[in-house]
């Protein structure tokens, strides 16, 4: 039976012995983490991976599991194209069966305001030579014929994939072990361990790692993981609930979304349900110090988020939550390993009659499982993957966003030559840690 997410019930996989030095420390075992290990590996880099709970215990466990060039940010989709070819290469060489399926990406819209959306997109594309193109209402009815309701028509790109990502990334760590990479689950990193202003080693619950060289890839804890270090970054986390169907009859191989609902044939028969753009955020210390940065994405979109008062005991943004500690003390990152978060009740109830609505032949859908994540996002909705100027020797890759598990080993490739002081092949001006601080105006990126 397949089981998903994963928990703290979730058998340790990886329990390499703690080294004593390594020249890269990976803190962090989501898809970003895992593939940037694995390059450094593969270069004969002696790196270690922490992970506070399990491989792929948040975010990478529990995103829709969509592998898409489709709707990128233009800077982003040079990366995610890379991404796509790497994908291809890494399922073949780890040996597994990750489920990875070119199937095909499609947004679908019920305004010509949403098509004239698409279209921008398009031009994008076509720069790149990517294969996305738009179809008229006829067409969309011929590529879902199942959908009851009629659109004015859809954007797709046939060449984009899926993948199961509860199977993807532990199977990436295993090939990571057997390349040499260190993977210690269950082990919290808790303070970087700093001589004459740069990185000299890791403090972790078990010990101390000296190190030159530091990557921080936690998702939904990196910012008050760098907050203790003086290092302050705009991250907030929002809460998506996930469904799970049983096997159903197949209404399309692929991954699309109307804006409402979004639903993405899986490996095992069924299917993988979301509202499109809600989520919510519990408001914290970190969503009060940040609100400033988040306006414009408040105005273009002022609907898509809830606002909770306060996260349970223990989140990243709790009012609770230690931003300050001692390397010799439990961090907050040991108190709680995963982050696993309640699904929301009414999301539930929204997906399925989203989905019944759209596909009336089935008087039920049999939800066989569900889940929440916690979504690691900045401002504009890009991620922030850059050296940090204040602590040489550290680099940051987080607030992906959403978009992490499909671009996540482009973004790994690219972090692992950030380490190594390497030409990284694409501009990373977009993504640069300043872009908050330097007074540069928030240019949003796409939002799906």
């Amino acid at each position: 039976m397949t089981i998903f997410p994963f928990t703290e019930a979730t058998p340790i996989q990886f329990q390499a012995p703690m080294p004593k030095t390594s020249e890269v420390v990976v803190i962090g075992g989501g898809i970003v983490g895992v593939t940037t290990a694995l390059f450094l590996a593969r270069r004969n880099i002696s790196v270690t991976l922490l992970e506070k709970g399990r491989i792929a215990g948040e975010q990478s466990s529990r995103n829709w599991g969509w592998i898409r060039q489709q709707g990128r940010d233009a800077d982003e989709l040079p990366i995610v194209i890379e991404a796509r070819r790497l994908w291809r290469q890494l399922a073949e060489e780890c040996g597994e069966d990750i489920g990875l399926k070119q199937t095909g990406a499609t947004y679908l819209a019920r305004t010509d305001k949403e098509m004239a959306g698409f279209a921008k997109f398009l031009k994008i594309a076509q720069v790149h030579g990517v294969d996305t193109r738009l179809l008229d209402q006829g067409e969309v009815a011929k590529l879902i014929p199942a959908m009851a309701r009629p659109f004015k028509g859809a954007m797709t790109t046939p060449s984009d994939m899926r993948a199961e990502p509860w199977v993807a990334v532990p199977a990436l760590a295993r090939m990571a072990a057997r390349q040499g990479v260190t993977i210690i689950e269950n082990c919290a990193a808790r303070m970087f361990d700093i001589s004459a202003g740069s990185i000299t080693g890791v403090w972790t619950e078990r010990g101390r790692i000296a190190t030159s060289s530091v990557v921080v890839a936690s998702g939904a804890w990196t910012s008050l993981l760098l907050r203790a270090h003086g290092i302050q970054i705009p991250q907030l986390s929002v809460r998506a609930t996930v469904a799970a169907t049983a096997p159903m009859p197949e209404i399309h191989a692929g991954a699309a979304t109307d804006g409402h609902i979004a639903f993405r044939r899986r490996q095992d028969g069924g299917y993988t349900l979301a509202s499109g753009g809600s989520h919510q955020l519990y408001v914290g210390p970190d969503a009060f110090r940040h609100a400033g940065k988040y306006v414009t994405a408040l105005m273009a979109n002022p609907c898509g988020t809830g606002y909770l008062p306060a996260a349970p005991r223990g989140y990243p943004d709790g009012w609770s939550t230690p931003r300050r500690w001692d390397a010799d003390e439990e961090s907050p990152f040991e108190r709680m390993r995963v982050l696993n978060p309640a699904t929301r009740v009414s999301a539930l109830r929204a997906i399925g009659r989203g989905f019944r609505e759209l596909f009336p032949q089935f008087e039920t859908v049999p939800l066989k499982a569900s889940w929440a994540g916690m979504i690691d996002a900045t401002p504009d909705v890009v991620p922030i993957v850059d050296r940090a100027a204040a602590i040489p020797g550290l680099v940051i890759a987080t607030g992906m966003s959403g978009h992490g598990f499909g671009i996540g080993p482009g973004m790994g490739r690219v972090v692992a030559d950030l380490v190594q002081g390497n030409e990284t092949g694409h501009n990373l001006h977009r993504f640069r840690q300043s872009r908050f601080s330097d007074g540069s105006s928030i240019r949003l990126g796409p939002s799906l």
